[in-house]
């Protein structure tokens, strides 16, 4: 090639349509060829040069155990604000205040009305009492208003709504299947 026949800045250089290409080999539908060329590229490129491992940077260990200076969730806490944190996630605060007004009925009602009613069951705002006579049921429906005032001062207002109160539990006087329909039956006995 001579310097005249060489391309200058902006023209681009034509192929020589006397060299030509070899024509590219027909591919087959399952991409075989293709995988053993990939491999002989492979082959060919892994003689030339040894695979070398990178070593990777030193790097230093840090520790990431110690809290600092400053407080910390991992350093030992107080008893009282671990149990207040746990009550506080589970959402248990109420749950705790009124089975503490169960355990000191008596000391919330007065022992008199204590000796004869018990507290059973919480739920949504209602309180159910079960008394030992019907005699006591009457009297502490007649209380109920003041012992409500009381509970929510302890609980907090609006957390006891209503008082249920229940009877004493009866024997039941039926035995066997027949049952008599228009007679008496059993009477209060119980106080």
């Amino acid at each position: 090639m001579t310097p005249e026949d060489e391309p200058t800045r902006g023209e681009e250089a034509t192929p020589d349509p006397a060299v030509e290409r070899e024509p590219e080999p027909e591919h087959r539908a399952d991409g075989l060829d293709l995988a053993r060329a990939a491999a002989r590229a492979a082959a060919a490129s892994a003689s030339t040069q040894p695979a070398r491992r990178k070593a990777a940077p030193f790097r230093r260990r840090t520790r990431t155990t110690s809290s600092g200076a400053r407080p910390d969730d991992r350093d030992p806490q107080l008893l009282d604000q671990a149990m207040g944190r746990l009550i506080a996630n589970h959402g248990w605060e109420l749950d705790l205040k009124v089975q503490g007004v169960f355990g000191r009925w008596a000391e919330l009602v007065g022992s008199e009305v204590a000796d004869h009613c018990t507290p059973e069951s919480f739920d949504d705002g209602r309180l159910v009492v079960r008394t030992d006579s019907t005699a006591w049921a009457t009297q502490l429906k007649l209380l109920a208003p003041s012992v409500v005032r009381r509970l929510n001062t302890e609980l907090g207002h609006g957390t006891v709504t209503v008082i249920e109160v229940l009877g004493p539990h009866l024997p039941s006087w039926t035995k066997g299947r027949l049952s008599s329909r228009d007679g008496r039956g059993p009477r209060d006995t119980y106080g």
